[in-house]
């Protein structure tokens, strides 16, 4: 454990800073397009459309950290979802899931953290509620089920784009186009998040553990079924590398290649 952390905390820094940076964007969306007393709230009526900028903003923001200097080198999960299918996947070596999953969590709590102790008075606001993540009205079951759904269907889209030569720059594009479908159009019906790390940072401050157990176990679970899936169609082989954007001169501690150099070329799986 050690070892890992002294060859490579920065990656685990990366993830932490990531995860942390991806809170602070969700309550600040939050505060400027769902609290009364926003003046963008006030210029646009709509919920329907403020909904829609705040699944475009968080997309971007997806995107963006993505194809940061930190996601192309730590690889950009800020998930730990992701990050243990990866590890089932033996992507990622244990001691740097553990050491992903530990940070992630700290990043997304740090990040919450700092929004609290600057805006508590209008994150508390109901409206807002510290941007928690809570069952919709038709049950937790039907969440879970939505959960695991949209969780399946973003490391399919992950796992067939960075698997692909075609398609392998473009993951982290598709994965905030997903982000932008979930955050517009689902989060208001059914309450879904797609991130356990990033729904604990909400619910500790908003003390809302009513059907926290959809997020602690949709996520992961729908990651795993698709990965599953996918290395019974194509084989455990086909998985490349747990980077979701491999096309860069960043180090790699996951296939040791630097440079983009792959250890084996890429299928065309799914295209």
């Amino acid at each position: 454990m050690l070892r890992s952390l002294v060859r490579h905390w920065p990656e685990y820094l990366m993830e932490a800073t990531g995860l942390g940076i991806l809170v602070i964007a969700v309550c600040s969306f939050a505060l400027l397009l769902i609290h009364p007393d926003s003046l963008l709230v006030q210029a646009v009526e709509s919920a329907v459309v403020r909904r829609l900028l705040i699944g475009v903003a968080m997309g971007a923001t997806a995107i963006g950290l993505v194809y940061s200097p930190w996601g192309k080198q730590s690889g950009a999960h800020f998930n730990p979802a992701v990050t243990f299918t990866y590890f089932r996947l033996r992507r990622v070596a244990g001691t740097d899931a553990a050491w992903y999953v530990l940070a992630q969590l700290c990043g997304a709590l740090v990040g919450m953290g700092m929004m609290v102790l600057i805006f508590r008075r209008w994150l508390s606001h109901p409206a807002v509620h510290f941007a928690a993540t809570m069952p919709g009205p038709w049950g937790a079951g039907i969440t879970w089920l939505a959960e695991f759904t949209m969780s399946a269907l973003l490391m399919t889209v992950v796992l067939t784009a960075t698997n692909s030569r075609r398609f392998s720059r473009w993951t982290g594009v598709f994965a905030g186009l997903l982000t932008v479908v979930n955050v517009s159009l689902l989060v208001p019906i059914i309450g879904t998040s797609l991130n356990p790390a990033r729904a604990l940072a909400s619910a500790i401050p908003a003390h809302i553990w009513h059907g926290f157990w959809v997020y602690l176990t949709a996520a992961p679970m729908g990651m795993l079924a698709a990965a599953g899936l996918y290395v019974r169609r194509h084989g455990a082989a086909a998985v490349f590398c747990a980077k979701l954007h491999h096309e860069n001169s960043r180090r790699c501690i996951f296939c040791q290649t630097r440079g983009g150099t792959k250890s084996h070329s890429q299928s065309d799986a799914g295209m």
